[in-house]
């Protein structure tokens, strides 16, 4: 054949020897099925498989069905056929442009120059509009091409930005990276942290109480990995949904809170919405419940709910709260600390069963 599959030349070995066949069997299969197609096709009238998208003309819905639900289905609309001009085709015939060369990502790079050289610590601030998407993620794939996984030493690359984020801001961000601000952000902040920090807070020109406001959006910190955040404000549905190992501050946020979480540390400083902790299998949520509801907001089916006993663990929370406070401002933050040892014992630990296990083994190994 003149094209191998890619797997042929470079599948893990391990995998490899779990196939009793030989790569030819797949291959010779495929084309079977290549030459069925054609047959097909040739029956349908139609040499190429662009001259088929878009002929719904050619599909009919089946008639006399007895199934209670498919014979009151009406395909009609969705078969239609639609006119297309002269010059028109059903089907891709130029790359799209993703404008990758207008990212606000390339100025962050040539302002990063001194850090990405020689490792020096730069500090500059931009504006921020919705346009601007995935802000950072370039930036990191640089640091990851030069310095690896390990990216840059903490707070070499500091950016503060005004205004408001577009989605996935700070999507993947690297070690040494720190994006702070004064603004809003939209969905999918934080996904995939890679080891950065991220702070937002409101516009300190602004007189809104921020933890009763939204802030960011849905489905923060999605699939993070590492690093940590700290929101001024209230976070939409899905927060640190996936999330694997960053550690976050924020101020409440809405339904389905640490979906699916294995790793990292959650602490929420306010309201959230129903079902938390659904499919949570690791990492530890801690929830200030002043108004003693979280039990009817979590789904316990995979957690345990506690109360935080631990000296050095309150000691942690009281820590990382204070960096809240140190980046952000956060008149919650400055009021839970100056009175700590009341809102201390209003903190509810969300602990997954397995979680738990897995600690309790590695301490009885340890021992």
């Amino acid at each position: 054949p003149k094209y191998l599959p890619s797997w042929h030349c470079n599948t893990n070995p391990v995998l490899r020897k779990k196939f009793v066949g030989q790569p030819e069997h797949l291959i010779n299969y495929f084309f079977f099925v290549a030459e069925e197609v054609r047959t097909i096709m040739a029956k349908l009238g139609f040499r190429k498989i662009d001259d088929m998208i878009g002929r719904t003309d050619m599909l009919k819905q089946k008639k006399n069905l007895m199934h209670w639900k498919a014979k009151k289905l009406d395909l009609s609309s969705i078969l239609y056929k639609v006119p297309l001009g002269e010059n028109d085709t059903p089907y891709c015939t130029m790359d799209q442009d993703h404008g990758l060369e207008k990212q606000l990502d390339h100025e962050l790079i040539r302002k990063s120059k001194a850090a990405l050289l020689n490792k020096e610590i730069v500090n500059f601030s931009l504006p921020i509009f919705n346009v601007n998407r995935s802000v950072g993620t370039l930036l990191s794939s640089n640091i990851a091409k030069k310095f690896g996984v390990k990216g840059l030493p903490d707070k070499t690359i500091n950016c503060k930005f005004y205004g408001s984020a577009g989605q996935s801001f700070g999507a993947f961000l690297s070690n040494g990276v720190t994006l702070e601000l004064e603004g809003e952000a939209n969905d999918y902040t934080a996904k995939g942290l890679s080891g950065g920090r991220l702070i937002i807070y409101p516009p300190k020109k602004s007189t809104f109480i921020p933890e009763e406001n939204i802030l960011i959006g849905n489905t923060v910190l999605y699939g993070a990995t590492s690093g940590e955040v700290f929101f001024n404000g209230v976070a939409g549905e899905r927060f640190a949904v996936r999330n694997s190992g960053a550690n976050a501050v924020v101020e409440g946020i809405g339904d389905h809170g640490c979906e699916y979480m294995t790793g990292g540390r959650v602490i929420i400083l306010g309201e959230t919405g129903k079902n938390f902790a659904a499919g949570m299998s690791g990492g530890i949520a801690y929830v200030l419940d002043e108004n003693q509801e979280f039990h009817l907001k979590c789904n316990t089916e995979m957690v345990d709910l506690e109360i935080v006993v631990d000296v050095e663990e309150g000691l942690w929370i009281r820590t990382l709260i204070e960096k809240h406070l140190v980046y952000t401002g956060s008149p919650k933050a400055k009021k839970i600390l100056a009175n700590w040892d009341l809102f201390v014992k209003r903190f509810v630990k969300v602990m997954p069963l397995e979680y738990r296990a897995v600690l309790e083994s590695k301490k009885n190994i340890a021992a």
